[in-house]
């Protein structure tokens, strides 16, 4: 039986802020697997939301800035990009990794994604890449961007599908949940990574918030690497609920935990290395 539970939305967010703060490092010095493994979904999102030279972007729960350089690179030097994140240090590392590529047209601000301090109908485009669904009130972060699109212009975010495309994300959790001695929870529940897979639940969200013309495209997403302990490593290195769970383990039962997962995960590998099955689901609407 899996259960739900009730979030307090101002405890939560600073949580996620405390481990992104902690994790920021370890994030950004994953950059080049994040991008091989995101690079068709960053330029499926980007051309969904209709971002091309001279457009004025927000870039919202941007991270290290990984799609932002993307985007500044397609909206060239007649165009701006605001990247925004609730951590600041994985912020500043959005704004360095800018400065030292060159780009002069990227912005930063540290901002709640359903509380943005920008001004209404700034931006031509607005994006989020797995950013979405660790948000307590989704509803509101696209009423948020929604607000700050010009009228004419386009909404994107990426999140993960449901749990069966997504068996990687299932086994971590189900594999952390038992080892901390919790009941396993209900996918769906807000702030969790597949907290936006059920089916028609992010057009429902997008409609909601105001924007028309909705559509949702599903696209497999398969993270390559040589094998399952690298891919721990990177789930180690990010600020994901795993960790949140695992965090309030002593060493040894963690380490159980993490053994556990790899072994699991270990089905699949193949003979050119390691290939986790990813579903995610691109969402769009126009203001």
């Amino acid at each position: 039986m899996t259960t739900a539970r009730a979030i307090d939305p101002q405890a939560f967010k600073s949580a996620l802020r405390e481990q992104w703060d902690k994790s920021a490092a370890g994030w950004n010095a994953h950059t080049p697997q994040i991008r091989a493994w995101l690079a068709t979904a960053t330029e499926a999102m980007l051309d969904l939301a209709g971002v091309r030279s001279g457009s004025r972007v927000l870039d919202v729960a941007a991270g290290s800035g990984d799609q932002t350089l993307d985007i500044a690179r397609r909206v060239g030097t007649e165009g701006h990009v605001l990247a925004t994140d609730l951590s600041p240090a994985i912020l500043e590392l959005a704004r360095e990794n800018a400065a030292r590529a060159g780009y002069g047209n990227v912005g930063t601000k540290v901002a709640d994604g359903e509380s943005l301090p920008v001004e209404p109908a700034s931006f031509d485009a607005a994006v989020c890449r797995l950013g979405l669904m660790f948000f307590p009130d989704p509803l509101q972060g696209l009423r948020e961007m929604h607000r700050a699109t010009r009228p004419g212009g386009k909404a994107c975010s990426v999140v993960f599908s449901r749990p069966d495309r997504n068996p990687c994300v299932t086994i971590l959790m189900s594999t952390a949940l038992k080892h901390a001695g919790l009941a396993p929870r209900d996918p769906f529940q807000p702030g969790g990574l597949l907290s936006l897979g059920k089916p028609g639940l992010a057009d429902q969200l997008f409609r909601a918030a105001g924007f028309g013309d909705v559509a949702t495209t599903t696209l497999d997403a398969p993270f390559r690497l040589p094998s399952a302990r690298h891919y721990l490593d990177f789930v180690r290195s990010s600020a994901s609920p795993i960790q949140q769970i695992l965090g309030r383990l002593d060493p040894a039962a963690a380490d159980a935990a993490w053994a556990e997962m790899a072994q699991r995960l270990d089905e699949f590998s193949t003979s050119t290395g390691w290939v986790g099955p990813n579903e995610l689901l691109l969402t769009v609407g126009s203001r």
